[in-house]
């Protein structure tokens, strides 16, 4: 007899993997179901970060950060969550919000209260009192927010839950070119065009089941006859004027072909499905288009004109073509008095430096003759900026060009950041999350730079300072500023307290800080330098920069300046009234003349800088009766004012 074979061993192997998969792929969508974790959006617009943040009824609000400006723009969002008495983190020097213990955790941090200091009086503008305008509410009222904001060009209206969400994407997909491509729609006369497409779209999606019934070869003929004749009418016109003669003939041709088509028995799945996959197509291609569009508004508001350009070329090569500055006319003795009123600009640009140093003077009521002025620049545009600035005088001031990168990199050569940084602008999107369906706002939050950290150090023998944006414009005397008594303060700023310390823990990490507490702009800031360093401000950044910046990656390090600047300073920030700097007339339409005008000084924060010509029209005159002229290099570089 044959010997019969054992039975095979059953494989178990295959058979979990299989359950596995199967368990697996009903846990990954519950997984995502119930992610808490905030969405992080990174998008490229001056360098510029981004930071989508809802706002809540209380207003706490947990986020995280991602991005900048010059630029590089930073987009996060965050969930509601309850976060008045937690704040992560342990610090051995509430002023510095290091963590020096990062598995010790307290929950209950010592809260410094504000400062109690009088503001000072501020000089009463020079042009006469109007009704005062009413700004537009916000959709969640958050306490504390004293910042004005302006009421927009078209009246305010609720907008359904599609909308806006709609809206929201588009702001984190493509910045403020959603608000530049809004104000500058141009309203096109194509009801003609707009029936032809929709004429096309339904007889595409009919066109595949009629040719598929039999009997029907001549309706066949004639939806794709008319479908040629459609499609070659439309790739040579976009508006009406664009269509020829005999159009309405063909409009009437092609409604009696759909008629014929809907009469016949059709699948409807078929043409549903049809109809879907056309309508996929278009949103598609109309995305491809408005991401075209977005690039090139990008590109143009990142990329200095080609005019300035060559006006930088042009004062490069007149330096060294010039003869030498002599001695005696040299303001050098200015430089490090420290009684005298120095104003610090960083900048690589010009125009824009100049603008900032004659509307200064231009609005100081006093003698100028010891106000000085500190340009830090880059190497590229030193030489520039010295040939320019010694030709030019603004009246009795002196200006000081400093080449920054190569007095850090001598002097200070342990520092790892030895670029040039500009002031940093993060947008910053403020929703609500009680109800959706009302717009969000949003604005462009400006920050120290890594640069200004070591001010204190370049100027060692100066005991206080005003530092200027290189977008700003001043239209009052700034004098009253050098007679702040700020205490024991480091940096008197802006208060935007549309955003606080409490919104960005997931941002801020392990560190000690106050949810309560205002972040602060950029633009006008006074700065007392025996007191930074008396805090060791800038021996805190350096630790700082160690937790939250990267030196191999610049976009990281970059952004790393949000959260390093409101650490720095949450509880060394004396508040300057709201009235010293009107910001967002570099991407806000709706700013009122009045409100403008009367403002001690204009910020033009965002990306709509007025130097470029996406420059928003409205403000750009603003900025130009400071600009200086030089008709030789301007006329031979075509530089418009």
């Amino acid at each position: 007899m044959k010997a019969t074979a054992p039975p095979a061993k059953r494989r178990r192997g295959p058979r979990l993997a299989v359950l596995a998969l199967v368990f697996c792929s009903l846990l990954v969508p519950i997984a995502f179901l119930f992610n808490r974790f905030p969405a992080v959006y990174v998008t490229d617009e001056r360098p510029q970060q981004e930071i989508d943040l809802p706002s809540h009824a209380g207003f706490e609000i947990g986020g995280s950060v991602v991005k900048q400006d010059s630029d590089s723009v930073i987009g996060v969002s965050a969930e509601a969550q309850d976060s008045s008495d937690e704040v992560s983190g342990n610090s051995e020097d509430s002023h510095n919000g290091i963590d020096s213990n990062p598995s010790s955790i307290s929950s209950k941090p010592k809260v410094h209260p504000p400062p109690k200091i009088e503001q000072p009086v501020l000089p009463p503008p020079k042009v006469e009192p109007k009704p005062e305008v009413k700004p537009v509410p916000v959709p969640v009222h958050q306490e504390g927010d004293d910042r004005r904001i302006s009421p927009p060009r078209v009246p305010n209206r609720v907008q359904n839950a599609d909308e806006v969400e709609k809206a929201k994407a588009c702001q984190l997909e493509f910045g403020s070119y959603c608000l530049w491509s809004i104000e500058h729609k141009e309203v096109m006369r194509d009801a003609f065009v707009k029936r032809l497409k929709d004429q096309l779209f339904v007889a595409r999606s009919y066109y595949p089941s009629i040719a598929k019934l039999k009997g029907k070869e001549a309706l066949t003929r004639e939806l794709k006859q008319n479908i040629q004749e459609h499609e070659r009418v439309l790739s040579e016109s976009i508006v009406d004027a664009d269509l020829p003669s005999f159009i309405k003939t063909k409009i009437e041709r092609m409604d009696q072909s759909i008629a014929r088509a809907k009469s016949c028995t059709v699948d409807c799945n078929n043409v549903d499905r049809k109809l879907r996959q056309i309508l996929h197509m278009t949103e598609d291609e109309a995305h491809f288009h408005m991401k075209q569009s977005a690039y090139l508004y990008n590109l143009g508001v990142h990329t200095m004109p080609k005019s300035h350009h060559c006006l930088n070329m042009r004062l490069t090569v007149e330096y060294f073509k010039s003869t030498p500055l002599d001695p005696d006319d040299s303001p050098a003795h200015k430089f490090n008095v420290p009684d005298h009123r120095h104003y610090v600009i960083l900048s690589k640009n010009v125009l824009a430096a100049s603008v900032v140093i004659n509307s200064t003077v231009s609005s100081c009521e006093q003698d100028t003759d010891n106000v000085v002025f500190h340009v830090l620049t880059d190497a590229q545009n030193f030489y520039a900026m010295k040939h320019w600035f010694a030709r030019n005088s603004y009246r009795e001031s002196a200006v000081d060009v400093i080449n920054y990168e190569q007095t850090i990199f001598e002097n200070f050569p342990e520092f790892g950041t030895q670029l040039l940084y500009l002031p940093e602008e993060f947008r910053v999107f403020i929703s609500s999350l009680e109800r959706p369906t009302e717009k969000s706002r949003m604005e462009y939050l400006s920050v120290f730079s890594h640069s200004h950290f070591f001010i204190p150090e370049i100027f060692k023998d100066l005991k206080k300072v005003i530092i200027l944006d290189d977008d700003v414009v001043v239209q009052r005397d700034l004098s009253f500023l050098w007679n702040l008594d700020m205490g024991d303060k480091v940096n008197g700023a802006v208060r935007f307290c549309g955003l606080k310390l409490g919104q960005l823990r997931n941002l801020l990490g392990k560190t000690m800080y106050d949810p309560q507490s205002c972040a602060w702009m950029s633009g006008v800031n006074v700065i007392d330098l025996d007191k930074w360093r008396e805090h060791n401000v800038t021996e805190n950044y350096v630790q700082l920069l160690r937790k939250f910046g990267n030196n191999d990656d610049e976009a990281s390090l970059r952004a790393a300046a949000l959260p390093i600047s409101l650490l720095s300073f949450q509880h060394l920030l004396y508040p300057l009234d709201e009235r010293m700097t009107l910001s967002g007339l570099g991407y806000d339409y709706g700013i009122k003349e009045d409100a403008a005008q009367s403002s001690i000084s204009l910020h033009y924060n965002g990306n709509m800088k007025p130097w470029l010509e996406l420059g928003i029209p409205d403000y750009r005159k603003y900025w130009k009766r400071f600009l200086t002229r030089d008709e030789r290099f301007m006329d031979e570089c075509n530089v418009s004012p």
